[in-house]
């Protein structure tokens, strides 16, 4: 039985998840949609993935301090299979994130609701050169089988929670907590920038999830099954990259606790070997000594 104090930690915990979610969200979903609905000659996705970086970066200040800004359930499930948190509190999460981006795009829906209307004429579509579906969630680039999606998925994950497992290590003494959050937005940054062409970056079950299932009150239950059941990858293949990672990094672990941080390290800041280096300012502290003596007589 769990106990009435960790129950509401557990609560507290997602709700914090869930606002920080719905932050995140509804920053990137804004911008997804205006992208659609604009048009913008200049065919590029900075926008989106600055929009992205900039949102998790706010949701990591919101639901950081409360739950450790998870924000995503292959994260959650990561950390509870190197029995980090308990299986209870990890459903917390997961409720968390998912609420939180269902309701995120539900606000991003009515705040353009305006200009859904006008691009599609009323008339809501999943497919199509006026669909609107995709704004809310993940879809393969034409060509390109679920397979290789699953792939990117995985890798991208997988990399993500290596990235995360290494800024969190206590043994990481080359970054400042306060500048954690920055290098982690400035991560999705970069995940955006060199892994969204084959499906638009899938490694996040909940934000194309939470999403869809919002999807299906306006577009109906097709966009579960449009792109033969892609919606299946974009849910299970983050989560296979996340335990791939988490693992590796748990490997890499040991060899982290035996030699980090001893001496002999070579930074790539050095510019001359820890041992030259000391001898150097040995030499000149004896040539400046001996130039002052010299100077007093």
């Amino acid at each position: 039985m769990l106990r009435s104090r960790q129950l509401k930690q557990f609560a507290a915990q997602c709700l914090a998840e869930l606002f920080g979610t719905f932050i995140m969200i509804f920053i990137g979903n804004l911008s997804v949609a205006q992208y659609t609905f604009t048009k913008p000659r200049i065919n590029s996705n900075f926008g989106i993935n600055l929009s992205y970086a900039t949102g998790v970066y706010a949701a990591l200040m919101v639901a950081g301090p409360i739950s450790g800004a998870h924000l995503n359930p292959a994260v959650s499930l990561g950390l509870l299979s190197l029995r980090k948190m308990k299986v209870t509190q990890c459903l917390f999460y997961m409720v968390g994130q998912t609420v939180g981006a269902f309701l995120a795009s539900a606000m991003v829906y009515f705040v353009y609701i305006s200009h859904f209307n006008l691009y599609d004429g009323g008339i809501r579509q999943v497919e199509g050169p006026n669909a609107t579906a995709g704004i809310f969630y993940t879809i393969p680039a034409t060509g390109v089988p679920n397979w290789n999606c699953l792939i990117d998925a995985v890798v991208g994950t997988a990399l993500l929670l290596t990235f995360i497992m290494a800024l969190g290590n206590d043994y990481n003494d080359l970054i400042s907590n306060a500048a954690k959050p920055f290098a982690f937005a400035l991560m999705i940054t970069t995940f955006g920038f060199s892994m969204s062409l084959n499906c638009g970056n899938p490694i996040n079950p909940v934000r194309d999830f939470g999403p869809r299932l919002f999807a299906a009150f306006i577009y109906g239950f097709k966009v579960f099954r449009v792109n033969n059941y892609y919606f299946l990858v974009a849910s299970i293949g983050p989560i296979i990259g996340a335990l791939i990672g988490v693992w590796i990094y748990e490997g890499y672990l040991i060899l982290m606790k035996k030699y980090a941080n001893l001496p002999g390290i070579i930074h790539v800041d050095a510019i001359e070997q820890p041992a030259v280096r000391g001898q150097s300012m040995a030499h000149h502290m004896i040539t400046q000594l001996s130039s002052e003596t010299t100077v007093s007589t």
